[in-house]
Order: C-alpha cells, then structure tokens, then sequence
C-alpha cells in the first residue's frame, strides 16, 4: 500500500468528516420559537432572555437555585396504593403510572426536600408538571401532608411550589378527597405559629387553585404563569362572552388580588430571603 492510501487519505477523510453535534446544546422557546443556547438556559434558569419567557424548569435546577449553598435533603413520602379505582380509559392507570415514573425517575408527581434559604430553615413541596402533569392523586396529598409534618417537626417554613393541572382524574373521589387534607395541613403549619409561603408557577389550575394554593400568608407568582380554576376556553364557552386580555395569568391576578407579588425567578431566592427573614423573626 502507497503512503497516499495508508497516510494522506485518512487525514482528508478526517478533516472532511462533519462532527456530530449533540441534540441537546440548543434549545426553542416554547413562546416565542427563538433558539437558546444550552449555557444561556442554565445561567437564566430556563427564563428566555429574548421574550423574558418563564419556561418550566427540572426540579433539580430549581432546588439548587434556591436553597442555600444548593444543598438540600429529600424528605420520604409514604407509599399509596397504586391503582384504588382499577381505572382504564385509553389506556390503564397503572400503564400511565409507569410510563410517568420511567420519564421523570420520580415516584409521583410531588417531590418534598428540606433545606435552608437565607439561613432560615425551610420544607419544600414542589410538583413536576412532567409528571401527568403534575395532577394531584393520593401520592401527592401524601406528600403534602407529610410535608406539612415534617416543617411542625423543624419548626421550619413550609413552602409549597405548585405546577398542576388540578386533580388527577384517574383517582376519582381518592383525588378531591386530597384537597381537605392538604388544607388541613396548611391550618396545622399556620396553629404552630409557621409561616405558609405559596410559589404560583406555570399552571397552577383545578384542584389545586381551589386548595392549598390559594392559601399561602404570602402568595408568589412567576410572570406569565396561568393561575385559575377553570380553563379560560371553557370558561369563555360557558359565559359566551370575550375575557379580558391577559385573564388568569399572574400579572392579572396581582391587579385583582388573589396573588401579592409576581417575582422574576431570578429573585426569586432573595425575595424569599427577605420574607423569611421578617416572618421567622416574628
């Protein structure tokens, strides 16, 4: 073989060779379809830096932004039966249950973490809209509630981050029975002298508006997130009557009082801070 074949032609054929790019290092707006890079997300904490958009961020990103150093601990939530009602639509309960679990790696829509944030101790229930999404079933009420428990237990502030649909329908009458017990909790925080601080993140409808959510002593909003009871597309159905510009997103709950701030997730760890700071002192 001639040194054309053995040395000059695989040298061509690797500058000539188009390098596999990863599919993940670009990212689209889901509001308005410009592309980010991979880095700018992460340093904005998924906040479009084109159209200040709040897009939905993993769980993991959104504790270590917020606690302390990034270090928190998960708390266990009790196991639930898994499929009271034996239900089956398009397909079965338990099929979706699997399918959730393998997509997300977590055991139900609500993840409970403890954990300091500006040095005061917190409980954190967040949901993850990824996870059928992020309905309330049994798993969650269960999480809820022990959430509850366990910030009685610290003394700590129970912070509850909601991204839900509403109650998860799979679960008939075992998901509203949820929305009692998660008030419940809340009043056994409040009796115990702790502060309830609820964060409204993108969408925060049904069951769960109508609930814990709307209880907090301080209630958040991100910008842009969709906070209600009902579907604006229903609603507009069953009333035949045009809805204002901008119903039901934050921006419009702060003007007609059901939220007290609407708070850029990057300030989001520093307005918590300061809240914390004059409500645990009290």
């Amino acid at each position: 073989m001639s040194w054309l074949t053995t040395f000059v032609r695989p040298k061509i054929s690797a500058l000539m060779k188009t390098r596999e790019i990863p599919d993940n290092l670009w990212h689209q707006c889901t509001h308005c379809e410009q592309m980010i890079f991979h880095r700018d997300l992460l340093a904005h904490q998924y906040v479009c830096h084109h159209c200040s958009y709040h897009m939905r961020i993993p769980l993991s990103l959104r504790f270590e932004t917020l606690f302390d150093n990034s270090q928190y601990k998960r708390v266990p939530v009790p196991a639930v039966p898994l499929d009271p009602l034996r239900f089956k639509d398009s397909k079965k309960y338990t099929d979706r249950l699997k399918a959730a679990r393998a997509d997300t790696g977590e055991d139900d829509a609500v993840v409970v973490v403890e954990g300091q944030v500006g040095g005061h101790n917190v409980v954190l229930a967040a949901f993850d809209f990824s996870f059928i999404g992020g309905s309330m079933g049994m798993a969650v009420g269960e999480g809820l509630v022990k959430a509850a428990e366990r910030a009685c237990e610290l003394k700590a502030a129970y912070i509850v981050l909601p991204a839900s649909g509403g109650a998860r329908m799979q679960e008939g009458i075992f998901s509203l029975m949820q929305m009692p017990r998660s008030v419940i909790a809340v009043e056994q925080v409040k009796e115990a002298g702790l502060p309830y601080i609820t964060l409204l993140t993108n969408p925060t409808m049904g069951g769960v508006a109508a609930s814990f959510a709307m209880l907090g002593d301080i209630a958040i909003a991100e910008p842009g997130a969709i906070i209600g009871f009902t579907g604006a597309r229903v609603l507009q159905e069953t009333i035949r009557q045009a809805l204002p510009a901008g119903f039901q997103e934050a921006e419009f709950q702060l003007a007609h009082g059901m939220v007290d701030m609407v708070t850029p997730r990057e300030e989001i760890r520093q307005t918590l801070s300061t809240i914390l700071g004059m409500l645990m002192a009290a």
